[in-house]
């Protein structure tokens, strides 16, 4: 499955992109850290990126989470992620978003694109009625491209996940598929 933007293209994660993953958030370790939980030593490895990777798309199957990697169109080079997860179907029909883009390609406008084309994959093929995002209340970029594709602030999370050892609070935002009365 490809979404395809202007700048970049979304796809879903295969095996051979383990390795590729594994170099992404290795070279970006102390930039997610900062707002992500701290993750083991193996995680940055190829071979936990593929076994990651199956898990993904096994669940992927069951319709559980869709896990796109970003790719820029004009080189297909993986500069980030985003996914769909916790999908909840029946009287729900919703699910939370998270994303990470590569430092060096912030700022730019690919993260928006990103965010804009899996809420549209989201609210037109899933037929989700609500997409649900966190971020720490300082992360100013991340609720700003929130806010460009139209979430909008809910409330704190109150010491809501635990980064870099400590817990944190959460800004929750979240989208209504307005198409969906």
């Amino acid at each position: 499955m490809k979404l395809v933007g202007e700048q970049i293209y979304l796809r879903l994660y295969k095996i051979s992109d383990a390795s590729e993953l594994a170099k992404l958030h290795t070279r970006n370790r102390d930039f997610f850290q900062r707002v992500c939980p701290l993750l083991p030593e193996a995680f940055y490895t190829e071979e936990h990126q593929k076994i990651r990777i199956e898990q993904v798309l096994k669940k992927t199957d069951e319709g559980q989470v869709y896990a796109f990697g970003i790719f820029l169109k004009a080189t297909d080079k993986l500069i980030g992620d985003i996914s769909l997860t916790q999908i909840a179907r029946g009287n729900f029909q919703s699910c939370y978003t998270g994303f990470t883009l590569d430092e060096e390609y912030n700022a730019k406008g690919y993260t928006t694109e990103a965010l804009q084309l899996v809420v549209d994959f989201a609210f037109s093929e899933l037929k989700l009625h609500r997409i649900e995002a966190g971020a720490m209340p300082d992360n100013l970029a991340s609720i700003r491209v929130l806010e460009k594709v139209g979430f909008k602030k809910e409330g704190i999370a109150k010491e809501n996940i635990k980064i870099n050892g400590k817990w944190t609070d959460h800004q929750i935002l979240a989208i209504i598929n307005s198409l969906d009365v």
